[in-house]
């Protein structure tokens, strides 16, 4: 069995901040992967494609499988462009797409970019539709990640994702855990949107604004944060709860901001299990560990007994593409990518399908 890889990871995150492509090497060495982060880009969306990607799901049927192809040929079109820029020779290309739809009660997962397409235009294979079997098995589909933190990044206590939704795993008597925290990026981003800007850079705007108690309850008072895992959230649930109640709150944007990130804070704080004495180590990354107040915060809420790592910029910004990677050489290898621990599904499972071009 092979045991080294050259992947090409692809990441659309629900805060539609661009495409993440990550070329990266897998090398399997006394019982251990060990990886590299050889070449990545960030690659902005079009105007007209975030709005596209933001009406996926009032769409048509038609209309729908039509933005499924398409998507499929413009992830491709840009895997190509990636590899003839850095001279990459990629054994394949690993795809989670963009989350369209994530109900995971109804049975429902669909992310956008239709693994063939993808294929066809990078002329390469493709590993793609990672979510589909675990939900087919009773699972949520969600979270992906966990087997990565595991096998990748093991030496840390917890590992705390903030992209446009905020996820921790951690392994706890032997068994890994994780699930959705919160939404992060989607309600900071959207807050820094009605202002004119990307994203609030540093976190300065949250910081120069006040707590608003009576919002902090609210955002704090859906029965998602008391419930059980496995749970994950998708869109849908944040636009209904999370979203809303930030469109209703008369509290100003800097306001909003700062609140929200002691909302993050909190659930992240109650969310974490103590699981050893001594200090725990706990990986930050994704789009939120950019945001200096937000950091600080999540320091002061967790205390002097977890210490939060910010790892290098190119992990921080790339895990999850990084970790498609990963999850797309297990399948490659037929071992197991998706944990019941994790989802709930009935038992372990090798997700994904597989393109040949």
């Amino acid at each position: 069995m092979d045991t080294s890889f050259q992947v090409i990871g692809l990441m659309s995150g629900t805060s539609l901040d661009g495409l993440d492509l990550a070329h990266c090497c897998f090398t399997y060495e006394r019982k251990n992967w060990i990886y590299k982060i050889l070449h990545t880009n960030t690659l902005k969306y079009s105007n007209t494609l975030i709005e596209s990607l933001r009406e996926a799901e009032t769409a048509s049927g038609t209309e729908l499988i039509r933005l499924h192809h398409s998507f499929g040929r413009h992830l491709g079109q840009q895997v190509l462009g990636f590899v003839q820029e850095h001279g990459i020779r990629a054994d394949f290309v690993a795809s989670h797409g963009h989350t369209i739809f994530h109900q995971p009660d109804k049975h429902i997962s669909f992310q956008l970019g239709d693994g063939a397409y993808i294929a066809a235009h990078a002329q390469l294979p493709v590993v793609s539709d990672f979510r589909t079997l675990d939900i087919a098995l009773g699972g949520q589909g969600a979270p992906l990640v966990p087997i990565g933190d595991e096998l990748l990044f093991g030496e840390y206590d917890y590992c705390v994702n903030l992209g446009g939704i905020a996820n921790v795993s951690y392994n706890q008597n032997g068994q890994r855990l994780a699930f959705d925290i919160c939404a992060c990026n989607m309600l900071l981003n959207t807050l820094a949107n009605s202002l004119g800007h990307a994203y609030d850079t540093n976190g300065d705007v949250a910081r120069s604004g006040s707590l608003a108690p009576a919002l902090l309850q609210q955002l704090n008072a859906p029965a998602y944060f008391a419930a059980p895992a496995p749970k994950s959230l998708g869109k849908e649930w944040v636009l209904a709860h999370s979203l809303h109640t930030l469109q209703a709150s008369e509290a100003s944007i800097p306001d909003q901001l700062h609140t929200v990130c002691h909302h993050i804070a909190e659930q992240l704080r109650l969310a974490l299990p103590p699981l050893h004495g001594g200090t725990h180590r706990l990986l930050l990354t994704g789009g939120g560990a950019f945001n200096g107040y937000l950091v600080q915060v999540l320091q002061e809420y967790l205390g002097e007994q977890c210490q939060v790592v910010v790892p290098e910029p190119v992990v921080v910004a790339f895990k999850e593409a990084l970790i498609f990677a990963f999850l797309g050489v297990l399948r490659w290898r037929g071992e197991h990518n998706c944990l019941r621990s994790v989802t709930g599904a009935s038992h372990d499972n090798i997700g994904g399908s597989i393109y040949l071009c």
